[in-house]
């Protein structure tokens, strides 16, 4: 890999990531850290540094890391936010699109996915492999070889080969879930009573779990196997509750609530967030908010005004903004219309913003699209 801007940032960010995301990393240490690749991306990101300038900050301007200007994920469907070289991107992952259509996907140009691998396994092995386990990893998600543009395939493909026990594999593609595969592969699990790990997606579960419910069939998997499920039902005809979910989940496929774990990501973020639920339970952990999102130390997560994008007290709701360190090669900062509210050391996901976009990142984005252009060359 040719040499990319930022190369003692980064080998420290690395070198941060390869510790854990059980590693203690205070207030103090994170702002530093995400002023430092603030900076780096106003001197290589010429798009974002326009749009910062606009909002009053520029090189040296800012002491607190809440401050840091932050893009809306709708920017991402309008031009590239990176950090260096389009061109020497090793991957560009695309947004799904079920919202804006095929023809409105965001993208994320990934210069170095060194950073996108060691978050996401130190993660993984924090919050989904929380008692050290190493279990056969069964997705219910297409490999990358048949979408090579998904995020999600490629973290899947990525788990699979670094922390898959032999006896995981695909059972799905073009052609839809292959059940008949994954009935057999469970039953086996059953019968050798090793523990086995279900990655998919939500909506992918919630149409099989239909189907076994239709057959009147169900599993009774070993214990300390569990499954993590994401995304939502953007675009989808068929919603389920969380509640019903977790469930059926315990119901048909005998994985207790505690070991259900929901990732919380986007094409947007290099890092991820899951329930504490499964570490809780691990580390025996009682009275707390069971369905929170825990991130690694290097991913930060406020809570904003919908209006003034201005930080909310703890305990108010409103707009989730992430500070992801991992970010380094686009923008640090990244605001959602994702509503959330600040509980215990994590958040609650409480949904999508309803109706029009609210004003603040409609603001945003309109700033950062005129800062764009007057720093197009």
């Amino acid at each position: 890999m040719s040499v990319l801007p930022g190369e003692s940032l980064r080998e420290e960010l690395l070198a941060l990531f390869g510790c854990g995301a059980g590693a203690p990393l205070s207030d103090d240490e994170f702002g530093g850290l995400a002023l430092r690749v603030f900076e780096h991306q106003l001197t290589f990101n010429p798009a974002y540094a326009a749009y910062c300038a606009r909002r009053g900050a520029t090189p040296g301007s800012l002491d607190d890391w809440r401050h840091i200007p932050a893009v809306p994920t709708a920017a991402y469907r309008e031009l590239p936010l990176v950090a260096g070289d389009a061109a020497a991107a090793q991957v560009v992952f695309r947004t799904s699109g079920t919202t804006h259509g095929p023809e409105r996907r965001g993208l994320n140009h990934v210069l170095d996915l060194r950073l996108y691998h060691g978050s996401l396994l130190a993660t993984f092995e924090e919050l989904v492999l929380t008692d050290d386990a190493r279990l056969p990893l069964l997705s219910l998600i297409p490999p990358p070889s048949e979408a090579p543009d998904s995020s999600l395939s490629h973290m899947t493909g990525v788990l699979l080969d670094r922390l898959g026990r032999e006896g995981g594999g695909w059972y799905a593609g073009r052609d839809g879930l292959d059940e008949e595969g994954l009935a057999r592969r469970l039953r086996q699990a059953e019968s050798d009573g090793v523990a086995v790990c279900l990655l998919g997606t939500s909506f992918a579960f919630v149409h099989w779990l239909d189907a076994l419910q239709e057959r009147g069939e169900r599993f009774a998997l070993p214990p300390g196997s569990r499954l993590m499920d994401t995304g939502g039902y953007k675009g989808r005809s068929r919603q389920v509750a969380p509640a019903e979910m977790r469930a059926a989940y315990q119901r048909l496929l005998g994985i207790g609530s505690a070991w259900q774990v929901n990732e919380y990501g986007m094409t947007e973020l290099l890092s991820q967030y899951y329930d504490a639920a499964l570490r809780d339970a691990v580390e025996g952990i009682s009275g707390a908010h069971p369905r929170r999102k825990l991130g690694p130390p290097w991913l930060r997560a406020l809570v904003v005004d919908p209006e003034t994008l201005e930080p909310l007290p703890a305990g108010e709701t409103g707009l989730l903004r992430h500070l992801d360190l991992a970010n380094l090669d686009s923008v640090v900062a990244v605001q959602t219309e994702d509503l959330g509210r600040e509980v215990d050391d994590g958040f609650l996901l409480l949904g999508r913003a309803s109706g029009a976009t609210p004003r603040g990142c409609s603001v945003a984005a309109d700033l950062l699209l005129g800062a764009a252009r007057e720093a197009a060359p």
